[in-house]
């Protein structure tokens, strides 16, 4: 059985996935037609259907529940690992919150804020700690440093990679959304996920999620075994970066939820239900 099968290119995609997409394990009879899109694009076709299994950030997995189901494998949750907001002068989150940022050099107000999709859980973050910040240009998540660096935006919404690099531009943080979600939580921040098309019976749902924690299980059991399939899609990030961006973001909850798990996902999604920031969820969201 053929399906197709959408994730980023990213160090974090490239080592949980290695092993599905090139049969070091047994996938149990399934193939796989694979994507590679930054995580807005994979929100996007998310949104209307076209995947059969694809990685997604969690806000967006809010609006398509009725489309798909979250797999117990695959997922990006953790401490310590959310977005930054950076930008070229020191500036407080205060002075943010107010949404009235006064630089003495630029007398930046309303700042523009570069971020890396709509439907990213980034942007959702985003929303949480800074309602009133709503001047936002909505970027590819790589052109970001750049673009605070150039003055195109005033602030930047990172994520990825990107928190190993900005301060070698010379870039400064302004506050560390995942730092803000644990103070007012205690959880974990959920990223990102991987789920599966509703439409496929429940049986290969299953086996679905059977072959990819075999698949994460195989990565952390042989760390180095995709190295060169993860670097083909690195750019020309280091070696050194890119198992820093492994290490960030691929952990026990990849391996499966668990509790601590759903109940992290559970309180991102009642948290954004109340405050009107996505509609209610109708659907059971987990494979059960």
């Amino acid at each position: 059985m053929k399906l197709t099968l959408g994730f980023s290119p990213c160090p974090n995609d490239t080592f949980i996935f290695d092993a599905l997409i090139h049969h070091k394990i047994d996938t149990e009879g399934l193939e796989f037609e694979v994507f590679y899109d930054d995580v807005e694009t994979l929100n996007q076709k998310a949104f209307r259907g076209e995947l059969d299994i694809t990685k997604l950030s969690y806000h967006a997995f809010a609006y398509v529940t009725d489309k798909y189901i979250l797999l117990d494998s695959g997922s990006a949750l953790g401490f310590g690992v959310g977005p930054l907001l950076i930008s070229n002068c020191e500036i407080a989150s205060s002075d943010l919150e107010k949404n009235q940022i006064q630089d003495p050099k630029s007398g930046i107000r309303n700042p523009i804020i570069g971020i890396p999709g709509k439907y990213t859980t980034a942007n959702f973050l985003l929303g949480l700690a800074f309602p009133d910040a709503t001047n936002k240009v909505e970027l590819v998540f790589s052109d970001i440093e750049d673009a605070v660096l150039e003055g195109r935006v005033d602030v930047g919404l990172i994520i990825h990679e990107n928190r190993f690099t900005y301060q070698d531009k010379g870039l400064k943080k302004i506050i560390d959304l995942g730092d803000y979600w644990e103070k007012q939580t205690g959880c974990a921040i959920p990223l990102g996920g991987i789920v599966a098309n509703r439409n496929l019976p429940a049986d290969v749902q299953h086996k679905i999620n059977r072959v990819l924690r075999k698949s994460v299980e195989h990565a952390f059991t042989n760390p180095k075994s995709g190295l060169d399939f993860i670097r083909s899609h690195a750019q020309e990030m280091s070696e050194e970066v890119m198992y820093k961006h492994i290490d960030l973001y691929v952990n026990k909850y990849s391996v499966e939820l668990g509790p601590e798990g759903r109940k992290a996902i559970n309180l991102l999604f009642d948290t954004a239900v109340e405050k009107g920031i996505i509609p209610e969820i109708k659907n059971s969201i987990f494979l059960t």
